[in-house]
């Protein structure tokens, strides 16, 4: 294939999938802008095999099956609850491939390179400091993922481990990693150096990524996630110029910056700033709790029974349902669909209050509502539904907590203060399904489920919605 011809396919697939992109910013279009970036990565990858022209497909084949096998019984059989680790490990695997790309460069350049010289001086600056940072950038980036997936998967602690001394010990992995990769650059001038720099460069990019995110809990996962999923772009773009492929560096610099945009959008949502979160609890306090925490115990809860919940509906012209993360837990998307369409032939306004960061990662309640084919257009985003609550007969709330919690407006020693809730307590009437009183990823109490206009429904969330349509049919 001519060089013409391959510039002109790279940029065909550049084009596919940026459109795809595109796509995946509407609800409506996600689905195919998938397709179209699955498209465009098809015709990289075929374009990429035909330029480097004498290649054992025997091995590319190997890959093709056993990657199409294990992304079938994934996508087959890993529960909606478990997507956001599935994410993690995707950003995981992203920075990994870039690492370990890049490290197979270096080292095949040590095979070929005859007489050692500094590999700066043999392959230029621009060079070693793509390979170097795509080595770091994904190795950290590896680390960071296993922790949130551990974190978000129970097999271990969601709550920040706080180090003695974080900060200084994240500061000084930091300084050895670009002392060893300055070392690299500028003074390694023999085989057994250049590999000593680039094993102590990765190594100490692995324990960065560890330390990182050991420090934030798991009510942080969603910006961590998307701050992840930034990584692995910016990964991806540094071994396009590791490589020379120019498709490489488009995706990759896409993949950055719409996860830097989202990362950004995260952290609005949960009173978090960027630095925070970059450097893994910055400033956080060393004990757990904080104003607004601890379990005083509530006094006033009114308990509610489905069959009573139904009468109030029954004569209501508004519902807003509020989904959290309970709704994926009890998997419940296809009852919560079920009742708001027999509301819906009765009459009643319904629509659907999505917070961004529901859930577990972003736009986790879209996709677990889509899933249940709610239509598009009764997902509601909180800045466009909180005005609408004052005129809302009824809200219900299906396993969210601190995304209603009103302590996150006035209560300033909280540790959610400022952060944007749902204003569901402003709705005429409010039920609360929950199997417990138990917090959120906060740990604090919520007074929503004490309001005057507030009622708690106990049980499993299918299991209510379920016996609510239930009550409903037979009014």
């Amino acid at each position: 294939m001519s060089d013409n011809i391959t510039q002109i396919a790279y940029l065909l697939g550049a084009a596919i999938l940026i459109l795809g992109l595109k796509r995946l910013s509407g609800v409506k279009t996600a689905r195919r802008g998938n397709q179209l970036a699955a498209l465009g990565m098809l015709v990289a990858v075929a374009t990429a095999l035909v330029e480097v022209g004498k290649i054992d497909y025997g091995y590319v084949i190997a890959g093709l099956v056993v990657g199409t096998l294990v992304g079938v019984v994934l996508a087959t059989r890993v529960q909606m609850t478990s997507m956001p680790e599935l994410v993690a490990l995707f950003n995981g695997l992203g920075g990994a491939a870039s690492a370990l790309v890049a490290l197979s460069v270096m080292f095949d350049w040590l095979n070929t390179s005859g007489e050692m010289n500094n590999v700066s001086d043999s392959m230029g600056v621009s060079w070693t400091i793509s390979v170097v940072a795509s080595i770091i950038i994904g190795a950290l980036t590896l680390t960071g993922s296993l922790v949130a997936y551990m974190k978000l998967d129970g097999k271990m602690s969601g709550n920040p481990v706080l180090l003695p001394g974080r900060h200084v010990i994240n500061g000084l992995v930091f300084l050895g990693t670009l002392a060893c990769a300055g070392y690299l650059g500028s003074q390694a001038d023999s085989a057994s150096t250049t590999t000593l720099c680039v094993v102590g460069v990765t190594a100490l990019s692995l324990a960065l990524g560890w330390l990182l995110v050991i420090p934030i809990g798991g009510a942080d996962m969603p910006v961590v996630i998307s701050l992840l999923n930034s990584y692995s772009g910016i990964a991806a773009a540094m071994t396009g110029f590791v490589l020379h492929n120019n498709l490489l560096i488009i995706s990759g610099s896409l993949v950055g910056a719409s996860g830097l945009i989202l990362t950004r959008i995260m952290c609005k949502a949960m009173n978090r700033s960027l630095a925070n979160v970059l450097f893994g609890g910055f400033g956080a306090e060393e004990t757990s709790g904080g104003g607004g925490g601890g379990q005083k115990g509530y006094t006033t809860v009114k308990e509610c029974a489905p069959d009573e919940a139904a009468a109030i509906l029954e004569s209501s012209g508004s519902v807003v349902f509020v989904p959290g993360y309970g709704l994926a837990v009890a998997q419940a998307q296809h009852a919560i669909r079920e009742l708001a369409e027999f509301l819906e032939e009765k009459g009643v306004s319904v629509k659907y209050a999505i917070h961004p960061v529901a859930g577990r990662m972003p736009g986790h309640m879209n996709v677990l509502l889509a899933e249940a084919n709610v239509p598009y257009e009764q997902l509601i985003e909180m800045d466009d539904i909180n005005p609408e609550f004052k005129n809302t007969d009824v809200a219900i709330v299906v396993g969210a907590n601190d995304v209603v919690n009103p302590l996150a407006r006035n209560a300033t020693d909280s540790p959610i203060y400022g952060m944007p809730i749902l204003d569901v307590d402003q709705a005429r009437t409010t039920f609360i399904i929950k199997r417990s009183l138990s917090p959120g990823f906060a740990g604090i109490d919520n007074p929503l489920f004490e309001a005057e206009n507030s009622l708690m429904i106990f049980g499993d969330a299918k299991g209510v919605l379920e016996q609510m349509t239930k009550d409903l049919r037979e009014l």
